[in-house]
């Protein structure tokens, strides 16, 4: 099979064996592979989820959708002949070994790149927004990089939960156009305004969740920004990693900062969370209420090419390798 190989910290197209599957795994032949910043972290040997090793080769690669070909021993809910999507390690390559915990049915209304696009934005987001934040309906929220890959689809799953207002930060009127066409109330031109005076307008005293894959440059004004009670979920960090933190207003407002990431969980606590997303979100997939947008597709043999146009940041929406 072909396999996108990570070789001193560069992308290289190999031919390797098929993957052997253990008793709760599924041998997947893979239809698309999504792109994710994380694989940049991947690539340079920084990722807590390293590539996975085949025969000495690492393979790269961390969310996929495709047909099930072989099923392990003790694999209960899939059976060959399935359409799946799931996070993964080694998912560019024509077949990879995916764990069925983390495997969640293709609903048909999705070809195979919106599939690909799906599994890491759906599990992160509605673990952040549902599980994390707990969201209620007519609570307000505010997603900063709303037309990231994940913001994405975080918007419209907090929109599918009853948030009111939702509001989100972008970059320019392209985005904009896009985060209010999948349900914001206001997209905020970071360029433009301070989305704290907007928050202050559109809301009253503050807004109740915030979902942050900014970081550090926007920690003191989210807390500024933030209700009494408010929950700031930490999911990624586009900006640097340090903030400024005034620990009086976060005492005097009653604030909660939560930090999530998949980098120190089990594969037990992934299968829970997949469960989790499947049974609220699967539905809304399957009518459109939740669309995944493609920006583009590469052939695998372009995996760094389709990196740097990641990198270059004028993308809209997923990036797509297909086999």
């Amino acid at each position: 099979m072909k396999a996108m190989a990570i070789e001193d910290g560069a992308y290289a197209l190999r031919e390797l064996p098929e993957p052997e599957i253990g008793p709760r795994e599924l041998l997947v032949r893979v239809r698309a592979t999504a792109l994710n910043r994380a694989d940049v972290s991947q690539r340079a040997g920084r990722y807590r989820q390293q590539a996975t090793a085949r025969d000495g080769v690492h393979v790269a690669g961390l969310e996929s959708a495709g047909e099930v070909v072989a099923v392990g021993a003790e694999v209960a809910a899939h059976r060959v002949g399935d359409r799946v999507m799931g996070m993964c390690a080694g998912g560019f390559a024509e077949y990879l070994a995916m764990d069925e915990r983390v495997a969640l049915p293709v609903p048909d209304a999705l070809d195979w790149p919106a599939a690909a696009a799906v599994p890491v934005a759906l599990m992160t987001e509605h673990d952040a927004i549902a599980t994390r934040a707990q969201l209620a309906p007519g609570e307000s929220l505010i997603v900063h990089a709303a037309a990231s890959g994940v913001g994405l689809i975080g918007v419209q799953i907090a929109r599918l939960l009853g948030a009111e207002p939702l509001l989100g930060t972008v970059a320019d009127e392209r985005q904009a156009q896009l985060v209010r066409e999948l349900g914001a109330d206001v997209a905020i031109d970071f360029h433009e305004q301070e989305f704290e005076a907007v928050v202050a307008d559109r809301t009253t005293g503050g807004v109740d969740v915030v979902i942050d894959h900014v970081g550090g440059p926007y920690l003191a004004g989210n807390l500024r920004a933030m209700a009494v009670g408010g929950r700031l979920v930490s999911v990624g960090r586009l900006g640097p990693v340090v903030g400024e933190l005034d620990l009086d207003l976060l005492a005097r407002k009653n604030l909660h900062l939560l930090g999530v990431s998949f980098r120190t969980r089990t594969l037990d606590q992934y299968g829970e969370i997949a469960r989790r997303a499947a049974a609220a979100l699967l539905p809304a997939l399957a009518d459109g209420r939740i669309r995944p947008v493609v920006d583009s597709t590469f052939p695998l043999e372009q995996a760094e090419a389709a990196q740097e146009h990641m990198l270059a940041n004028r993308h809209l929406g997923k990036i797509v390798l297909t086999p």
